[in-house]
C-alpha cells in the first residue's frame, strides 16, 4: 500500500520557540475551512477517502515512511490511487491523517497554521489522485 508524507518540511522548520496550544477544536474549524474551500475539481476526491487527525505518527507509520531522526509528517495518505486500481480489484479504505502537533508545533501563528493545514490536505489529496512527490514539486504542492 502506498504512502505519502508531506514531512521533509517539517524537519527543517523545527525552532526554539515555545510551542503554543491551539486546542483541537481551532485545528478541526480549520480543516474544515480547508476542505469547504477545495476547488470544485477535488471535491469529488472527498468522497473516497477518510480525513481523520491525530496528534502524532505512531510507530507503525513512523517506519514504514522511513522517518530520519528529527524528522516529523504534517500529513499522510494511506491507501491505492483510483487510478491505480486493478479491473479486478475491489476499492479499499484509502486515508488522509493530519498530525496535529508537528503542525501547531511548526507554526505558532494561526493564520500560517490555517494556511499549512490547508496545503497539507491539498497535497495529500494530490497522492490520493495518482500525483507522486515529483509531480507535485513540478506543480508547486510539495
Amino acid at each position: 500500500m502506498p504512502m505519502r508524507r508531506r514531512g521533509s518540511q517539517a524537519a527543517r522548520r523545527r525552532t526554539s520557540r515555545p510551542r503554543p496550544s491551539f486546542g483541537q477544536s481551532f485545528f478541526e474549524r480549520a480543516l474544515e475551512r480547508a476542505i469547504d474551500g477545495l476547488p470544485v475539481p477535488l471535491r469529488p476526491l472527498l468522497d473516497e477517502v477518510a480525513i481523520v487527525v491525530d496528534d502524532v505518527p505512531t510507530a507503525e507509520q513512523r517506519r514504514r515512511s522511513r522517518l530520519r531522526p528529527g524528522e516529523m509528517l504534517y500529513g499522510l495518505y494511506e491507501g491505492v490511487p483510483p487510478i491505480e486500481y486493478g479491473a479486478d480489484w475491489s476499492p479499499i479504505p484509502n486515508k488522509i491523517t493530519l498530525f496535529r502537533q508537528p503542525l501547531e508545533g511548526d507554526f505558532s501563528d494561526p493564520v500560517e497554521l490555517a494556511e499549512e493545514i490547508r496545503v497539507t490536505l491539498v497535497h495529500e489529496l494530490a497522492h490520493h489522485a495518482g500525483f507522486d512527490e515529483d509531480r507535485l514539486a513540478e506543480l508547486g504542492v510539495d
